[in-house]
């Protein structure tokens, strides 16, 4: 079929779904929800079968309604109606939750359910419950409601409450009033289940030394103590607050303003003045991690385990500053002094990496001096890696890949990822930008000189199944991230102690001496930089204008023509 896909914007789920419905052999065309005429236009130039709506923040006109089928993506389960499902979901502790597929109608949320999926809640943000477990099941429906709309038989089921189905329930906007902080009296599940219900967007709001800030990325801290709501300790970017049984450590702050855009920044760093006083936790000091319910805030860990070195670096939305990238280097550095034979870079649970800090650029004095220092701290991570000829090195991915994250991994010697993970290997969507990372050298080994312009001119994104298929990574795993680590540390354990280990590491050593002989690693490196360099400092603005609108989250104001398959078409035809 020609499917429109009408969303907000192409946010990971809406790029899962695009590859998935893709591999079945639908013609796919995005067009972005900026008005309804924009729309009303989309469909008349597409005349698609079927519009499916993955992620939309306002209704569907109804002239398109009532001229095609529209498939609606909501995040709730059976019968659930009304936004911020999944913050309700999550504040109201709901042991299951789910996603609905249901056709579009003059009522919001109460067409006809086409197809419906459930998934156990994990005591986590929305943001990673949304990109995994929500991911997976709204994948799941929507495929059985394509199945089932193509088999022009199925008859799909009216919103009844008398049903015995139809377990949910409409529900009011989600107020700040409602996921407020009481420093006095919540304790820290009931500070992490509030912070976790607002994660990504809006955040919690609260006070901080006098002024508004909204509230993200959280995780639990046992063993501090303090006044409950008392900044009590800071550590990299985050600072620790009391709570009356405990406390939390929060990574990221927004501060609050009616007159100018604010952005999402680091908490140490939006409140450097105030935490003059604040005890600074050394990251050896508690050796612990939060992210999988532990008691501590970490970004960066390591584990050796016999032969093995497991390098966890947990960066919130895969973005790497420069300080961050330096911080790595140092502890891949650090491993690879140690008696080990295979490092692991583990990344976190929701991405492996997306390259560099676009938020922290935008807020810098000089963002083209921070994209410069941010690219060239990148950059001597990657080359730390390349040319280890201690170790053998391997990439990891638990969580989804983008920009200079992707080929960061293609640095190691080997790459593994959950069949799951979304990879998008260029960089030319934000501002035609060229990239670095040493791409040059590393991409085209992998997949070949043209398959290399394809995946960086596309600008598309692929899943670790196709990535696997053109050579981009080693194998890919359709497991869960518990599984998927133990399978991890089957195979490096396996190859840590295989004698055949010594003739790999020797021969890695080797192609890398062939390699600096027939082109010096510092000449890649010059060629990108040179690029980079225009983009940073030349007469064009596009990589300054694409970063402003996206850090500040600026509406679009037109479907690029890579995603408007529709639009390439009209554009032909009018030449």
């Amino acid at each position: 079929m020609n499917i429109l896909f009408l969303t907000h914007s192409f946010n990971s789920l809406a790029q899962r779904l695009f590859i998935e419905l893709t591999r079945c052999g639908h013609d796919i065309s995005i067009e972005f929800d900026i008005s309804d005429a924009v729309t009303e236009q989309a469909v008349e130039l597409y005349r698609p079968d079927l519009v499916i709506a993955p992620f939309l923040k306002r209704a569907i006109p109804e002239t398109v309604w009532r001229s095609k089928p529209c498939f609606v993506v909501h995040p709730g389960i059976v019968g659930d109606r009304g936004p911020a499902a999944l913050d309700w979901a999550i504040m109201h502790e709901h042991r299951t939750w789910g996603v609905t597929v249901l056709q579009a109608n003059g009522e919001m949320d109460a067409g006809d359910i086409w197809a419906s999926a459930t998934f156990p809640m994990r005591f986590a943000s929305k943001s990673s419950l949304y990109r995994h477990e929500m991911t997976e099941a709204a994948v799941k429906a929507v495929l059985a409601a394509v199945a089932r709309f193509t088999s022009g038989s199925y008859q799909p089921m009216p919103l009844d409450y008398t049903r015995q189905e139809v377990v949910g329930r409409l529900h009011a906007p989600m107020r700040q009033l409602d996921r407020a902080i009481d420093w006095q009296r919540d304790d820290t599940h009931a500070v992490l289940k509030k912070i976790y219900a607002a994660d990504g967007f809006p955040g919690v709001l609260d006070m901080l030394y006098g002024s508004l800030y909204y509230l993200f990325d959280a995780c639990a801290e046992t063993e501090l103590r303090g006044n409950p709501g008392t900044v009590i300790a800071r550590r990299n970017d985050a600072i620790c607050r009391a709570t009356v049984d405990g406390a939390v450590w929060i990574g990221h702050l927004k501060r609050k303003s009616d007159t100018e855009p604010t952005l999402k920044l680091p908490a140490t760093v939006v409140l450097q003045e105030q935490l003059a006083d604040v005890p600074e936790m050394p990251p050896e000091s508690l050796p612990t991690r939060c992210h999988d319910g532990h008691t501590t805030y970490r970004d960066i860990w390591f584990e050796q385990k016999n032969q093995v070195g497991y390098l966890h670096f947990s960066f919130y939305n895969g973005a790497m500053s420069s300080t961050q990238c330096e911080r790595l280097r140092a502890a891949y550095l650090t491993a690879s002094q140690s008696d080990v034979r295979v490092i692991v870079l583990m990344g976190g649970a929701d991405f492996w990496s997306n390259g560099i800090h676009l938020n922290s650029i935008e807020q810098a004095a000089s963002p083209a001096d921070e994209s410069w220092h941010n690219i060239n701290a990148m950059n001597d991570l990657a080359q730390a890696i390349i040319t280890n000829c201690r170790q053998l090195t391997l990439a990891a991915l638990q969580g989804n890949a983008g920009a200079g994250g992707v080929f960061l991994s293609l640095a190691a010697d080997r790459i593994y990822a959950r069949k799951s993970v979304i990879l998008n290997p260029h960089y030319k969507s934000m501002g035609n930008l060229y990239g670095s990372e040493y791409w040059t050298y590393l991409l085209p080994k992998r997949v070949g000189e043209k398959k290399a312009r394809e995946l960086t001119h596309n600008r598309l994104p692929i899943d670790a199944l196709e990535a696997q298929q053109i050579g981009l990574i080693d194998d890919c795993f359709e497991l869960n991230h518990a599984d998927f680590r133990k399978q991890i540390e089957q195979m490096v354990e396996q190859l840590a102690a295989s004698p055949d280990y010594v003739r790999l590491l020797a021969g890695k050593c080797e192609r890398r001496a062939r390699d600096e002989q027939t082109k010096p690693l510092a000449h890649y490196r010059a060629e990108e930089l040179r690029q980079m360099q225009l983009n940073f400092y030349g007469f064009d603005p596009s990589y300054h204008v694409a970063r402003y609108h996206f850090v500040y989250k600026i509406p679009h104001a037109w479907t690029p023509l890579y995603l408007a398959r529709h639009r390439r078409i009209l554009k032909t035809r009018s030449k």
